[in-house]
């Protein structure tokens, strides 16, 4: 799964990429500094495999991963060409979801784009972008389904989707603001609108206002607008993060309880990213490996069997199962104890895979 890192140039978008990476893009303060996206893969924090590992001391550790993609920086009218324009939409066309950092700090030796700092305006930047790029896919697409209606009147549903997602389009709303059935879902689909991918919005503040975020107004501002549009905000400093990044987990600790922090902004980040795909974990442990397996919500167990391998899924008999929670709470940590008390359940290919479940697949070679 893919996460495309957009923004505004000079908003902090690159330096977010190498603290989510360590992978050391370029960072400079002019535009388009980022050229060609950069790409990343990290693991996503999972506080149930450290536990897990310490029971079974395992050869190996096996964390679920994201993909980001560090994209240039977007400019008024990049949907005509200005900029990198086409490039910038091809490459997030490519994407799964989109986190859009918006800059909310003030600093006069940082250059603004459009000369002052205004979240709300720079989010309907990129989003008026991105509404047109996709309003010129729906029209192509349109003008050949009004074509084919002529031919066979079941082309009508989509004429009439089209038309729906096009007015919507024009009137600067993404394509996800509206609520589309399961066939109307499956019909666009495959256009790959970029106004249709879920979006999450970095809120970068200054250094001062980590203990208390929302004392920025440009941050109060931001989250006013997301809500608005049911999607979610995570404030953090980018320049704090990149200072984390570069320190040992034992000295993390030790800043982020001098800042008086729980855990990191990229945890939550990357955590957040994680559910906005729809993902989830199931989990498998043992001495050999601990591991989390990334699957879709609402998998059954077959088909989640088969990403450990496919002979699982076609062999599959049975699920043995334990929730985390009930493992570690109920058993004490022990599958011994567990199976001993009931806790281990066995359950069919109608089964629906639960975050969390810890599995053991019994399966026919």
């Amino acid at each position: 799964m893919k996460i495309g890192i957009v923004g505004l140039p000079n908003v902090g978008k690159s330096t977010l990429f190498n603290s989510i990476t360590k992978a050391g893009a370029e960072c400079a303060n002019y535009p388009f500094c980022t050229i060609e996206p950069n790409v990343g893969m990290v693991t996503v924090p999972d506080e149930r495999i450290d536990k897990l590992a310490e029971i079974y001391n395992p050869q190996k550790i096996t964390y679920a991963t994201i993909e980001f993609v560090d994209i240039a920086g977007l400019v008024k009218g990049a949907s005509q060409g200005e900029g990198l324009g086409n490039k910038f939409l091809s490459h997030i066309r490519e994407v799964d979801s989109i986190v859009q950092v918006i800059r909310c700090f003030e600093d006069g030796n940082i250059v603004h784009v459009d000369g002052s700092v205004d979240p709300v305006r720079d989010i309907e930047t990129i989003n008026i972008e991105l509404c047109l790029a996709d309003l010129e896919t729906v029209q192509k697409r349109l003008d050949r389904a009004k074509k084919s209606v002529k031919a066979d009147k079941k082309f009508q549903v989509e004429v009439d989707l089209l038309e729906k997602i096009g007015k919507a389009l024009e009137e600067g709303k993404p394509a996800r603001s509206l609520e589309l059935n399961d066939e109307e879902m499956e019909i666009i689909k495959d256009s790959f609108l970029l106004t249709m991918k879920p979006m999450l919005y970095v809120g970068n503040i200054a250094e001062s206002e980590i203990e208390n975020p929302d004392q920025n107004q440009n941050l109060v501002k931001l989250k006013e607008y997301a809500k608005n549009e049911g999607s979610e905000v995570i404030p953090l400093c980018v320049k704090i993060e990149e200072e984390l990044s570069g320190l040992s987990p034992e000295d993390e600790k030790e800043m982020l309880e001098a800042l008086g922090l729980e855990e990191s902004g990229l945890d939550k980040l990357i955590k957040a990213s994680y559910k906005l795909l729809g993902l989830m974990s199931y989990l498998t442990a043992g001495e050999p490996e601990v591991r989390a397996w990334t699957i879709p919500l609402n998998t059954k167990a077959p088909k989640a069997a088969g990403k450990i391998h496919s002979d699982f899924e076609r062999g599959f008999i049975r699920a043995e199962v334990i929730g985390y929670d009930d493992f570690i709470n109920k058993a004490g940590g022990s599958m011994v104890t567990a199976k001993e008390k009931g806790l281990v359940r066995s359950e069919g290919k109608d089964y629906i895979m639960q975050d969390g479940d810890i599995v053991l697949f019994r399966f026919n070679v």
